[in-house]
């Protein structure tokens, strides 16, 4: 198999995929395992360039509910073993399995961490472990005094996103047409006939929406109403830093939801501030230069210092570069992602993973074209885009 990178578009296809992120071209991958002739849509010239190369690259089997459980323990099997699932002979993810150690100084959130081994447990996850403050701070001895408990699984880490995405698309035998903006569908007795484009109409009977923040915007061409919101993130890479451990775990404090990782010879840095109002969907994310602040300086309520306190070193140095990027989450009013079919005949949804598309990307786009071949039934979907809400508690990644 070979894609195909051009402006040329075809006439038709059986399934064209909106979006040419790490789920645009993940929908291609399984899309072209099934035999789809199938077109990727992208308004950039290249792919992987929006909101995918601004993730954080993590992955993990750490989740607060079963079925997102399921979902990223197949992406990760599917990582573990990718240049031979894709037929790519030697293809290089940068994966690192160091694991995700969430950590507090907190008692009552001490308990809950031992709930949640023991559900994880119970879903297959046995071999997330629950760690004293003591075990975790021989294991990490660059925690602070005051951790009090920690959870730690082994098999998570991280990887490079867009090398995932371009590995995808590689392995598909997918067109992906770039320098192209869909700008709406035809259709013909409330059913999808085609996707209208900047540079022509496509004729297909089948699209699968994967434009992340834009999702909604693209839903609504059809007169759909995903409920998704746009929310704007930031990331702070200091890449050289010798201080960082280079082989540490993604360190995640669940008091204040500061989180670090290694990258190149420093660490990046990430927080979701579950405050942060929805935005518009935009293509030029402008990053705000107050959050390294937020992250780095001991006397904030969000430093990374409070559980490892070399940060508060790297701080009072002051001589360590940094550089921001930004772009956005796509929540859906759970925080679950939306797969599968819509209201509208030929209709297809592969987006709002609020934050965890890198690591849902192979075990929701296979669930996608499974939904979409009919080989999955649609009403035990559990990520239907219809589903009641009965979810209130999110993780704070």
């Amino acid at each position: 198999m070979e894609s195909a990178i051009t402006t040329s578009l075809p006439l038709s296809a059986d399934l064209v995929v909106i979006g040419g992120g790490v789920l645009g071209a993940a929908t291609a991958f399984y899309a072209s395992r099934a035999n789809l002739r199938t077109v990727v849509i992208e308004r950039r010239p290249l792919l992987c360039t929006l909101t995918t190369p601004v993730a954080a690259g993590g992955f993990r089997a750490q989740f607060d509910n079963p079925e997102e459980t399921a979902l990223a323990r197949e992406s990760i099997a599917t990582f573990d073993n990718f240049a031979e699932v894709a037929a790519l002979p030697g293809y290089d993810l940068h994966l690192q399995k160091q694991g995700y150690l969430f950590v507090t100084t907190n008692v009552a959130t001490a308990r809950r961490q031992a709930e949640r081994i023991a559900r994880q447990h119970a879903w297959g996850v046995d071999d997330a472990e629950l760690l004293s403050g003591s075990e975790a701070r021989y294991r990490f001895p660059y925690l602070g005094q005051d951790i009090v408990s920690a959870r730690f699984r082994a098999g998570d880490g991280f990887l490079d996103p867009k090398r995932l995405t371009y590995g995808y698309a590689r392995a598909s035998d997918a067109r992906f047409v770039v320098a192209t903006s869909a700008t709406g569908f035809r259709l013909a007795g409330g059913k999808i006939q085609g996707v209208v484009t900047d540079r022509g109409e496509i004729a297909t009977d089948a699209v699968v929406i994967a434009a992340g923040p834009f999702s909604g915007v693209v839903a609504r061409w059809a007169g759909l109403d995903l409920g998704v919101t746009a929310v704007r993130r930031n990331k702070v890479i200091l890449p050289d830093v010798p201080d960082v451990p280079a082989d540490a775990p993604f360190v995640i404090d669940e008091d204040n939801g500061a989180h670090w990782r290694p990258a190149f010879r420093g660490a990046l840095l990430v927080f979701t501030d579950p405050a942060t109002p929805p935005a518009e969907p935009s293509w030029d994310v402008s990053a705000d230069h107050d959050f390294p602040f937020l992250l780095l300086d001991p006397s904030s309520a969000h430093t990374v210092a409070r559980a490892c306190p070399f940060w508060g070193k790297v701080w009072a140095r002051g001589t360590d570069s940094w550089y921001l990027q930004a772009g956005q989450y796509t929540y859906t009013h759970d925080h679950r992602p939306l797969l599968g079919p819509t209201a509208v005949p030929g209709l297809h949804l592969n987006v709002g993973y609020s934050g965890h598309g890198v690591m849902g990307s192979a075990g929701g786009s296979r669930r996608v074209i499974d939904l979409l071949l009919g080989r999955a039934d649609a009403v035990s979907n559990p990520f239907r885009y219809d589903r009641p809400v009965t979810h209130q508690t999110f993780d704070v990644i």
